[in-house]
């Protein structure tokens, strides 16, 4: 039997009333997912949810159980309503503690932006047996326990957090992709997408059909850790879909 390549995955939370409510639009999901396939790591599954601390205790630990990794972004700022810390530490079930090396680092970037305040010193708060994630952004650092790391809600602070951890996630090969397009509806071909990836193992077609200009068409997305099976799998297609009368876009319509 062929052996399986090990597929190495990652959950995301995204927690925030304002993000339910509309006021704000999510820009960390793409980020950390194309961050993720870098790193050989598939976010298979988003959370968008409230801050409310049962929600983050049973997402927390039912994402975290299931994935090899778990990422949330939001709640871990000054504020009373930012909770995250102190409902990842109820799922985890340890106490809540100040981080010597964050205070530090805290004093450090509010030494001259009016000192460390109680409100401030909320953000040196870690569930105990935590490590840093180190944020040159504003001062205040991410934090990792375990399989879990706990991001800042705004993106480029989150990109930054993302930087520091490049290279040191366990991960596999990165997924690829290619993309082809056609006008053709979607229902016309799909027997021709089932066929073609059922030909090429380790391959998977995305199919994503519109409507432009009076006229029915669909993209279709190829993906493979495999650059020769990708290259194998696209020609295929692209041949399925021409003898079928339907000529192809390479890139995409």
């Amino acid at each position: 039997m062929p052996v399986t390549e090990r597929i190495w995955t990652a959950a995301l939370i995204v927690i925030g009333d304002e993000i339910l409510s509309g006021r704000t639009q999510d820009k960390n999901i793409a980020q950390i997912a194309s961050w993720l396939n870098v790193q050989g790591i598939r976010l298979r599954e988003v959370r968008v949810i409230a801050d409310d601390s049962d929600s983050i205790v049973e997402a927390v630990n039912t994402l975290r159980a299931r994935n090899d990794y778990l990422f949330t972004t939001g709640g871990i700022g000054p504020t009373h309503d930012d909770i995250t810390v102190d409902a990842i530490a109820r799922a985890l079930e340890v106490n809540v503690e100040i981080h010597p090396e964050a205070r530090a680092m805290l004093q450090g970037y509010y030494e001259t932006r009016g000192g460390l305040t109680d409100a401030r010193l909320r953000m040196a708060r870690v569930p105990a047996g935590s490590d840093l994630i180190e944020n040159r952004m504003s001062g205040a650092p991410g934090i990792r326990h375990g399989n879990i790391f706990i991001m800042a809600g705004v993106p480029h602070i989150t990109a930054g957090m993302l930087d520091m951890l490049t290279g040191t996630l366990e991960g596999g090969r990165p997924l690829m992709s290619a993309q082809i397009g056609c006008w053709v509806a979607e229902s016309e071909i799909a027997d021709i997408l089932a066929k073609t990836e059922r030909s090429h193992e380790g391959c998977q077609i995305g199919s994503y059909p519109f409507f432009r200009e009076g006229r029915t068409g669909a993209n279709f997305v190829i993906r493979s850790t495999d650059a020769a099976t990708l290259e194998q799998c696209v020609a295929d297609l692209t041949n399925r879909l021409e003898s079928g009368g339907w000529p192809v876009v390479t890139g995409g319509i």
